[in-house]
């Protein structure tokens, strides 16, 4: 689906994409849609409002979080492989997907956690910078490129982070600027909301 959408594109539009989009990884697998897009950008926002659109009445899809992933603030190269790894690899070939979390208090791997794919689930969202990125490609049904003003980033960080988050701001934008143009996620994006 080459092409870009901006401003107006709206839940109900995504969703019709997604429905339309092939199951890459196997026939009647899971669609897996990427929310991609620097800090801020409002990926978290559009995958809660996408998850009941995807899913069934009761039973919204499954919104993997790549905050989960990271090992720590410089973490984010090492996302790609333990998603592919963990979940997408799993999702492809019929298997149970899980992760192991990231305690971002104690700065420790934590527990596994099972991505919950019952029989029959159209989509599974993955929520976060390297959603997107090449080795995840062929597993992805639709790419989705979230963004904002730079301003308007870094106030909605802080107003969902807080204060701790402020000290990491510039070396966390620095990783995924590097990443953004390695990977080249925007131009590679089936949709760019925001």
């Amino acid at each position: 689906m080459p092409g870009n959408q901006s401003g107006d594109t709206t839940v109900a539009w995504l969703a019709g994409l997604v429905a339309a989009a092939p199951a890459l990884a196997r026939p009647g697998g899971p669609r897996v849609v990427a929310v991609d897009g620097p800090s801020g950008a409002g990926k978290t926002t559009l995958a809660r409002a996408l998850a009941p659109a995807l899913g069934t009445p009761g039973a919204p899809a499954p919104v993997v979080q790549l905050e989960d992933f990271y090992p720590g603030w410089d973490g984010l190269d090492a996302v790609v492989p333990r998603l592919v790894e963990w979940v997408l690899e799993p999702l492809a070939a019929g298997r149970p997907a899980g992760y192991r979390r990231w305690d971002w208090d104690a700065g420790a791997w934590a527990g596994w956690r099972a991505v919950p794919v019952p029989p029959g689930t159209a989509a599974v969202i993955v929520d976060g910078v390297g959603s997107g990125a090449r080795a995840c490609a062929p597993y992805l049904s639709l790419l989705v490129w979230a963004d904002a003003p730079d301003d308007v980033r870094y106030a909605r960080a802080m107003a969902r982070d807080g204060e701790g988050y402020r000290p990491h701001w510039d070396r966390w934008a620095a990783q995924e600027e590097a990443h953004f143009v390695r990977e080249g996620t925007r131009a590679r994006a089936s949709v760019v909301v925001g």
